[in-house]
């Protein structure tokens, strides 16, 4: 294992570009269906547009959990399939090697990704969990410096409302203002404005609304004649409302690393249910690392096509067996967090299942004498497609086809 031979190197050049690539598109298809969700949060927010990439961003690492072993799986898989339909895997077992020597290269793919999703799941995943809910909350607080709503009436601190007709540059550049603030004693002041901006004081907690070409009507109260005041330029100051800060890391076992999960788990004076909400994240995480060593002799199997066939029916069976793993196993954990089934059993027999599996079909590639994992799943899929086609082919008349074509020239 410590020695690289030139196949080695050649075999991870094969390796290596599709695994990047599944890795991009498996991430970027995740992430796609979130994105959109989260523009729509952040316009109906009024929040800028750059804060949706930062959220993006925080959300990826729980992506990747799904997204690294799809990419190490179809990497391995489509460079054996390469060697494989080209012949070289009939030369390189001509002479003498086996399938398991042919596995050391895939294993070192293996254990550098566990060791990279180990890190992501166990203390990544966690903290950007924990950045993704404080912009949530900065969001919905305003915090973000979220713009006026054109249209809509927006409160401004303590008794004070604004309602903008047009926002240009970006919310620099307000037009049709309208403002009412509500003092003590009765008093009141409602201004129009053509124009107006914001602008930053010395102090954090105030800001300035400049109001350019208006009218002012200040109420005194008490019965008071009002005073209308026409001007070119008028200073309003506005008080900006406290702002709770958010609460802090450990809010549920998604913001708990894999060492705080472990306290939960194994410290003694952990209440029950606690215990049990942390056992069922403590596993999966685990799982989730642990499923990698088990990708190459998956990959390998089903990656071999049978003799005289270029099916890629294995590429559809991998994806297909990884993605219900991983479904399963987070389903365990929610059924385990409710306490209806075990939470080491939740997630460790449906790996011992999918460890079985993929020993199986490598078993009968490896060493049981002209074995095909995928030679009767082809037969079946070949059958079933003429099927198919024999059937489509008595509902469309293929004579009139012909006869159309004869009579057209």
């Amino acid at each position: 294992m410590l020695t690289l031979t030139r196949f080695d190197r050649y075999l991870a050049r094969l390796i290596i570009v599709p695994l990047i690539g599944s890795l991009v598109i498996a991430a970027m298809l995740l992430v796609l269906d979130r994105m959109l969700r989260l523009f729509d949060f952040v316009m109906n927010e009024g929040g800028p547009v750059d804060v949706v990439w930062r959220m993006l961003g925080n959300l990826l690492p729980e992506y990747l959990s799904l997204g690294i072993p799809i990419g190490v799986m179809m990497g391995v898989l489509l460079a054996f399939r390469g060697i494989a339909i080209s012949s070289e895997l009939d030369a390189l077992r001509a002479v003498g090697i086996s399938y398991f020597r042919l596995l050391r290269v895939p294993f070192l793919f293996a254990t550098l990704f566990a060791v990279v999703n180990f890190g992501i799941v166990g203390w990544l995943q966690p903290v950007s969990r924990y950045s993704y809910e404080n912009l949530r909350y900065e969001l919905r607080s305003g915090a973000l410096g979220a713009s006026i709503k054109v249209g809509e009436f927006a409160s401004l601190g303590k008794g004070m409302t604004l309602r903008v007709e047009e926002s240009l540059d970006n919310g620099r550049d307000l037009r049709g203002l309208s403002v009412r603030a509500q003092g003590e004693n009765g008093q009141s002041l409602a201004v129009t404005a053509a124009r107006g901006t914001f602008l930053s004081t010395d102090d954090p907690e105030v800001i300035l609304l400049r109001l350019k070409a208006g009218t002012l009507v200040h109420s005194p109260g008490g019965g008071a004649v009002p005073r209308v005041l026409s001007f070119e330029q008028h200073d309003l100051p506005v008080n900006l409302p406290n702002m709770a800060s958010f609460r802090v890391r450990g809010d549920g076992n998604l913001e708990a690393t894999l060492p705080e999960l472990a306290a939960k788990v194994f410290g003694a004076d952990t209440p029950p249910v606690e215990r049990r909400d942390a056992s069922a994240t403590f596993h999966r995480r685990l799982v989730q690392c642990v499923v990698m060593f088990v990708l190459p002799f998956l990959s390998l199997a089903l990656g071999v096509p049978p003799k005289r066939s270029s099916s890629a029916l294995g590429v559809f069976i991998a994806l297909i067996a990884l993605v219900t793993f991983h479904k399963l196993t987070e389903y365990g954990e929610r059924m385990g967090s409710l306490g209806r089934v075990d939470p080491f059993l939740a997630q460790w027999v449906p790996f011992a299942g999918f460890v079985l599996f993929s020993l199986w079909l490598y078993r009968t590639l490896a060493h049981v004498p002209g074995g095909q994992p995928l030679g009767a799943l082809d037969r079946w899929f070949g059958k079933a497609s003429k099927l198919v086609s024999g059937i489509v082919g008595r509902l469309v008349q293929r004579s009139n086809w012909r006869d159309d074509a004869l009579s057209a020239g």
